[in-house]
């Protein structure tokens, strides 16, 4: 199947606690489409490395606020540059990860790159991921994901991205604590005071747990084409 070019500009929101697959569903579609693609949780995690190099505490709320608003960030070529340096690597492991949850319940570090995620909806269309996209950045968007699975699962799912991706996993990655970090994530992203972590009232909600990516990909190209986003063509 082939999706054609859609006729105006649409955002498709995926959103989900950590590990349910939104970031790869998220490439995936917006590779097929030919769409752009924002993956808002690395500009939190830009934040976070950003402001461990400037020697911030993460609960500096001021510091890390300025630092988000007059981030040195640039996407090359599926490289991510902050101050002049590839971070591409660094700011998916597991520290970082762990910090961007801290730094990204700072409410001014959200205002401050509120309007840097919406400057991504360019034609001919947007898939944005993350965790508040279609409750906060893109509450007009067309089309609202959320993606879950079970805590175990999306441990499992991490442990082996970690390990495909040749990034060290020592003892404080081993799956048990893979798991308890999900878990106390989930905790945080759900609770904070601003943006929390939950399924917007019109977003379809798809439990991943079961399904394989293309199955996951194709059910959200159905969704796609019955809300008239897309025209999908079966090619023989």
């Amino acid at each position: 199947m082939i999706p054609s070019a859609p006729k105006s500009i649409p955002v498709v929101a995926i959103d989900g606690p950590s590990g349910s697959g939104k970031g790869t569903i998220a490439l995936r579609l917006a590779d097929r489409m030919g769409w752009h693609i924002l993956d808002s949780g690395a500009l939190y995690r830009l934040v976070a490395l950003a402001g461990q190099n400037h020697s911030l505490p993460l609960d500096d709320e001021a510091s890390l606020e300025a630092l988000a608003r007059h981030l040195d960030v640039q996407f090359l070529g599926g490289k991510v540059i902050l101050e002049g340096e590839d971070v591409s690597k660094t700011i998916r492991s597991e520290e970082c990860g762990k910090n961007a949850s801290m730094v990204a319940a700072i409410p001014g570090v959200r205002r401050a790159l509120l309007e840097r995620q919406r400057a991504f909806a360019q034609g001919p269309g947007l898939v944005a991921d993350g965790r508040d996209m279609g409750t906060v950045v893109f509450p007009d968007a067309e089309l609202k994901i959320f993606l879950t699975a079970s805590a175990e699962e999306r441990a499992k799912r991490r442990y082996n991205q970690l390990k495909e991706k040749e990034i060290d996993v020592n003892l404080r990655s081993l799956l048990e604590d893979i798991l308890e970090d999900i878990k106390a994530r989930d905790a945080r992203d759900s609770s904070r005071r601003t943006a929390p972590l939950r399924a917007a009232e019109d977003a379809i909600e798809l439990d991943t747990t079961e399904l394989t990516i293309d199955q996951v990909v194709e059910s959200v190209i159905r969704h796609m084409s019955a809300r008239g986003l897309i025209e999908v063509e079966n090619q023989k």
